[in-house]
């Protein structure tokens, strides 16, 4: 089965923030920090896992990315400070 994720990753705690949604989280991450591909996050430095959920369906991943894009900022950085309150990076995490 294959898992897929939800992610936001943030330029430093407050800052820009961008919501993804991969079937690969280390794998994408790795793209953002390494600003493989051009676009959001490359133009606003946005680099730090701040929070992330998984599924066991794309479709309901694709769902919560799109229900959480379209919140408020105050609603998304809520969301982050209830898991993750020092906006840490959490990819050094997933790949140890």
């Amino acid at each position: 089965m294959t898992r897929a994720y939800v992610y936001i990753l943030a330029s430093r705690p407050g800052g820009a923030i961008y919501v993804g949604v991969t079937n690969d989280l280390v794998r994408r991450v790795h793209e953002h920090r390494t600003e493989a591909l051009d676009g959001f996050t490359k133009r606003y430095n946005i680099k730090l896992l701040v929070h992330f959920e998984q599924f066991d369906r794309i479709i309901d991943a694709i769902q919560r990315e799109k229900n959480i894009k379209h919140w408020p900022r105050v609603w998304k950085t809520r969301l982050i400070a209830q898991t993750n309150p020092t906006w840490r990076d959490l990819y050094p995490e997933l790949v140890m």
